[in-house]
């Protein structure tokens, strides 16, 4: 499961990185503990563009006949994609991605669990696969939700959990986003555990457990804003 991320670079790093105009939203602020229900920078492509957006984390199918239980699809199964209703429909027409530099999860100690936040060796950003849907209410406003799509952990996450969300690399990256790619099985075969030798975990404070809690000591590895 992934119920809780970083992205704390600027909004121009972001529209750097990924190639966007100008986003369509009017404030951003680095996200030091993003989580569900909470709107999110978001990627996705336009059919000649990547545009830079915000998403509500917690996927809201367009069918749903109102707006609740979207905090329990935050997250969407790589392996059972094409088989949920929530899902399926989206693969081939509504992809995102979500930028990152940093996820977090909690590994079971027998003093309790042990918040960790995990990156990329070199810091880098990174992009979490994604699905997206628009949903209409009876007044015909429309919410735009997301959900990250998660696999099997790799060598360093499976000590922590059995799960991780899926990260793309540079080249797959263009083909998650690419609207006119349609070749389902290709897609599929993207959404695979990212390289453990990649990556790194550290402890932090027990603080970020706290969705109120959103600053930038959060990741700070644990016991060193005291020292």
């Amino acid at each position: 499961m992934c119920g809780r991320y970083t992205i704390t670079v600027t909004l121009e790093e972001l529209m750097t990185r990924y190639f966007t105009g100008d986003p369509s939203f009017d404030h951003y602020a680095p996200k030091f503990n993003a989580a569900p229900m909470q709107y999110i920078p978001a990627v996705i492509h336009d059919g000649k563009r990547n545009k830079l957006g915000q998403l509500r984390w917690g996927l809201l199918p367009s069918w749903s006949k109102e707006d609740k239980n979207a905090a329990k699809l935050i997250n969407a199964r790589s392996e059972s994609l094409l088989e949920k209703a929530s899902f399926k429909g989206l693969v081939s027409s509504r992809r995102c991605i979500i930028p990152a530099d940093g996820f977090y999860d909690w590994q079971v100690k027998e003093s309790g669990k042990q918040p960790l936040r995990i990156t990329l060796r070199d810091g880098q950003l990174f992009s979490m696969a994604g699905l997206y849907d628009i949903w209409t209410d009876p007044s015909g406003h429309k919410i735009a939700t997301c959900t990250i799509i998660t696999t099997a952990a790799n060598s360093l996450m499976e000590e922590i959990h059995d799960r991780m969300p899926v990260i793309l690399g540079k080249d797959a990256e263009a083909q998650w986003l690419d609207r006119s790619n349609q070749d389902i099985p290709s897609l599929m075969k993207l959404l695979q555990p990212y390289d453990a030798r990649q990556m790194l975990a550290y402890p932090v404070s027990s603080a970020v457990g706290n969705v109120r809690n959103d600053y930038q000591e959060l990741i700070n590895r644990a016991g060193a804003d005291a020292g």
